[in-house]
C-alpha cells in the first residue's frame, strides 16, 4: 500500500472539481484492493477518542453554546499516533478512528441543546423528573436514526454530486490524513497553515491579545447607526472561519451572505422602522421592550432569525420534492431485497453500503424502540400521545436529514440548533393539542427534541465522514457498521457527563450557563402553556425559500445565511474572494488549478489548526485558566488591532497559494 500511494502527490486532481462525461474518480486507495481498516488498533483508539472528546465538548458546549468540530483534531491525532509508532499504510485504519471518535462531536450537540433544559426547568417544576437513562437513550436512538436514514442518501451526496458541494470540514479531514500518510511536498504547506492559523486562533481565544470581531461599532458613528437605524457590520476575524470560506468557495459564500445581509441590513432595520413603538411579544411573553428600544442583536434573536428557520423548513422540503426519485429508488431496492429477490450488488469495495434490508428493518426497529421509550417512560403509558410523538419524530427526522447533510456539504456548518427549535415548538403545539400540557409536556418535548436533533446532528456529521472515505477509498460499509459502537459510546459519555456538570455547576447560572438549553427552555415554557408561536415569521421565510426556488438560487444557502450571524457569514465571502482571486491571475489555467490545490491544502490547515487550538482552549478553561483582560477587548482599539492582524492573515493567504513551484 505505502509504495501504491507514494506514486500520487496528494489526492487525485479530480477530487475537488465536478467529472466530466466518462471520466472516473479513482481514490488514493484502489477499488480493487483490500488495505488495513478495522482492526483492534483503530477500533480502540476511536472508542478513546469519542470518550474524551465527548466530555470536552460536552463541558465546552454547555458553556459557551457552542460545539467544536472534533472530526480535524481526531485526525491530527490519528495521523501522529500512527507516525509515532512508525505504522506504514495507517490511511485506511485512521479514517475507521476519525469516523467512530467524530460521533463525540454530534452526539454532544444532539444532546446538550436540549437535554441540560430538562434540568433547567426542574428547578421551577419540582415535579418534573431527570434521570440518566433518559439522556442515553434519546442520545442513543437519535444517533442510531440519523445514521440509518442517511446511509440510502451516502451515494446522492458523495458520488453523484461529486465536485458539486465543497465539503469545507471533509476537505480538511482528508488532507490531514493524506499529509501524515505521504509526508514531504504535501505535509509542509498543511503543517506551515496549521502552525499559523492555530497560532492566530489561540492568541485570539485564550490570550485575548486582539478582538476576536470587528464591528461598525468601533466608532461613534457605527454606534448611532446601531442605536438609530439598527444597522450594524460584524465579521469575525478567525483564521479557521476564514480557512472555511475558501474552500466554501465564491458562489455559495455569495449566497449565503446575501441571507446574511437581507436579514441585517434590510428587514432588522425594517422591523425597527415599522414596528419600532410596539412590544411583538405574542409568541414570547418575556420580551418587555419596544422594537426600537431592543438592540439589532436582540431584534435578530427573537423576530428575524425565524425567518431564517422558516426558511430552512421550507428548503427542506422543496430537498425532499427534489430528491423523491432518489427515495423512492431506495424504498424500492429495500422492498427487493426484504421480498426475497436477488438484487445485484457492485463489485466495488469502495462502493458497498450496509445492504437495504438491513437499514429498512433496522430503522423499523429503532423505531420501535423509541415508541417504547416513549410509552414506557416518557408518556406514562398513553397510547395516543406515543403515537403522535412517535409519528413526529419519524417524520421531521427523515425530512430534515437532507437538510442537514446539504448543509455540512455547503457551508460545514449544521443548522441543528435551528431545525431543533422547530421540532419542539411543532411538537409542543401539537402535544398540547392532543392534551398533553404541563411539566409531562415539557418533558416529552425535550425528549422528542432531543431525539430529532441527536438524529440530524448524526446526519450531518456522518455525511463529513463518507465524504472522506469516498476521497480516500475506504469501505462505506465497515464506515457505515462501526459508526453504532461510537454512537453507543458517545451517548453514555454524554449523558453520564451531563449530569456530574449539573450536579457540579448547575445550568441557570454560574460557570455553566448553557445557552442553547436555556434558549430551548424559554421558548418550550410558554408554548406548553398555551402561548403560540412566531407562524407569521416562520410563513415569510417559506415564501421566501418558494421565490428563491422559483429564481433557480439555493434556498438552503440563503436561509443558511439568514439564521447563522452575521460575524460568521462575511468571513465566508472574504475566503471565497480569496479563492476566486488566486485562481483567476494567471492566463494559464495549469497555473491557476495549482494555486487553487495549495490554496485548499492552506485553508484546510487553518482549520485544523483552529480546531486543535479549541480542544487546547477548552482544556485550559476547564482547568480554570483566564488571561483574558476584558477591559481591553471592551476597548475599540482591540479591534482595530484584530483588523490589522486579519489583513495580515489575508495576505499571508493569497501569497502562500499564489506561489507555486516553476514548471506546473
Amino acid at each position: 500500500m505505502k509504495e501504491e500511494l507514494e506514486k500520487q502527490v496528494g489526492l487525485p486532481e479530480n477530487a475537488f472539481r465536478p467529472l466530466k462525461p466518462g471520466e472516473k474518480y479513482e481514490p488514493l486507495m484502489s477499488p480493487d484492493k483490500e488495505y488495513p481498516e478495522v482492526n483492534f488498533r483503530s477500533v480502540s483508539w476511536g472508542i478513546i477518542m469519542a470518550i474524551i472528546f465527548s466530555a470536552a465538548a460536552a463541558y465546552l458546549g454547555l458553556k459557551v453554546g457552542q460545539v467544536f468540530e472534533a472530526a480535524i483534531p481526531i485526525a491530527i491525532i490519528a495521523v501522529g499516533v500512527s507516525s509515532a509508532t512508525k505504522r506504514k499504510g495507517a490511511l485506511g485504519e485512521n479514517v475507521i478512528i476519525q469516523s467512530i471518535g467524530a460521533c463525540s462531536g454530534v452526539i454532544v450537540a444532539g444532546a446538550i441543546f436540549t437535554l441540560p433544559a430538562l434540568y433547567i426547568l426542574q428547578e421551577k417544576y419540582p415535579e418534573m423528573t431527570v434521570n440518566f437513562m433518559q439522556m442515553f437513550i434519546s442520545s442513543l436512538l437519535g444517533g442510531v436514526l440519523g445514521i440509518l436514514f442517511l446511509i440510502p442518501f451516502r451515494k446522492y451526496f458523495v458520488k453523484e454530486k461529486h465536485g458539486e458541494y465543497p465539503f469545507p470540514e471533509a476537505t480538511a479531514s482528508t488532507q490531514v490524513l493524506v499529509s501524515g500518510e505521504k509526508g514531504g511536498d504535501q505535509a509542509k504547506p498543511l503543517l506551515l497553515a496549521g502552525l499559523v492559523g492555530g497560532l492566530y486562533d489561540f492568541i485570539v481565544g485564550t490570550l485575548g491579545w486582539w478582538n476576536e470581531n470587528f464591528t461598525s461599532r468601533v466608532c461613534g458613528w457605527g454606534e448611532t447607526l446601531a442605536d438609530k437605524f439598527k444597522l450594524v457590520f460584524k465579521i469575525n476575524t478567525g483564521a479557521a472561519v476564514l480557512g472555511l470560506g475558501y474552500i466554501v468557495g465564491l458562489k455559495y459564500a455569495a449566497i449565503i451572505c446575501a441571507g446574511s445581509i437581507a436579514v441585517w441590513l434590510i428587514i432588522v432595520p425594517g422591523l425597527s422602522l415599522i414596528w419600532g413603538d410596539q412590544v411583538l411579544n405574542a409568541w414570547n411573553p418575556d420580551i418587555t421592550q419596544a422594537v426600537k428600544d431592543m438592540t439589532p442583536e436582540q431584534i435578530f434573536s427573537e423576530y428575524a432569525k425565524s425567518i431564517g428557520i422558516g426558511g430552512i423548513a421550507m428548503a427542506g422540503i422543496i430537498g425532499i420534492v427534489r430528491s423523491w426519485d432518489i427515495i423512492k429508488s431506495a424504498v424500492s431496492l429495500a422492498g427487493k431485497e426484504m421480498g426475497g429477490k436477488k438484487v445485484v450488488e457492485t463489485t466495488e469495495r469502495t462502493q458497498k453500503d450496509l445492504s437495504m434490508k438491513f437499514i429498512a428493518f433496522g430503522s423499523i426497529f429503532t423505531l420501535l424502540l423509541i415508541l417504547a421509550f416513549f410509552y414506557f417512560d416518557v408518556m406514562q403509558g398513553d397510547i395516543l400521545h406515543t403515537i403522535v410523538a412517535i409519528l413526529l419524530v419519524a417524520v421531521i427526522s427523515f425530512l430534515f436529514t437532507t437538510v442537514a447533510a446539504n448543509a455540512i456539504a455547503i457551508v460545514g456548518t449544521n443548522p441543528v440548533s435551528g431545525m431543533t427549535l422547530m421540532t419542539l415548538i411543532l411538537a409542543s403545539v401539537i402535544m398540547v393539542a392532543v392534551g398533553l400540557k404541563g411539566a409531562t409536556g415539557m418533558v416529552a418535548a425535550l425528549v422528542m427534541g432531543g431525539v430529532v436533533c441527536t438524529a440530524l446532528s448524526m446526519a450531518g456529521g456522518f455525511i463529513t465522514d463518507l465524504k472522506i472515505g469516498y476521497w480516500l477509498g475506504s469501505t462505506p460499509k465497515k464506515q457505515e457498521s462501526w459508526k453504532f459502537l461510537g454512537t453507543l459510546v458517545s451517548a453514555a459519555t454524554v449523558g453520564g457527563v451531563i449530569m456530574i456538570l449539573n450536579d457540579s455547576y448547575g445550568f441557570t447560572s454560574g460557570q455553566l450557563a448553557a445557552p442553547q438549553a436555556n434558549a430551548m427552555a424559554a421558548v418550550i415554557d410558554p408554548l406548553m402553556n398555551g402561548v403560540g408561536a412566531p407562524w407569521l415569521l416562520y410563513g415569510i421565510g417559506a415564501m421566501l425559500a418558494l421565490v428563491l426556488t422559483f429564481c433557480k438560487v439555493p434556498a438552503l444557502a440563503f436561509a443558511l445565511g439568514m439564521f447563522i450571524p452575521l460575524e460568521l457569514n462575511l468571513p465566508l465571502l472574504v475566503g471565497g474572494a480569496i479563492n476566486w482571486y488566486v485562481t483567476t491571475r494567471s492566463k494559464d489555467e495549469a497555473v491557476n488549478s495549482a494555486r487553487g490545490e495549495k490554496g485548499t491544502l492552506l485553508a484546510s490547515g487553518f482549520i485544523a489548526g483552529g480546531a486543535l487550538m479549541g480542544v487546547v482552549s477548552a482544556i485550559l478553561r476547564y482547568c480554570n485558566v483566564n488571561v483574558i483582560n476584558d477591559s481591553w477587548l471592551n476597548d475599540p482599539m482591540s479591534q482595530v488591532v484584530s483588523l490589522v492582524a486579519y489583513i495580515c492573515l489575508i495576505v499571508f493567504l493569497v501569497k502562500a497559494s499564489m506561489k507555486i513551484k516553476k514548471g506546473v
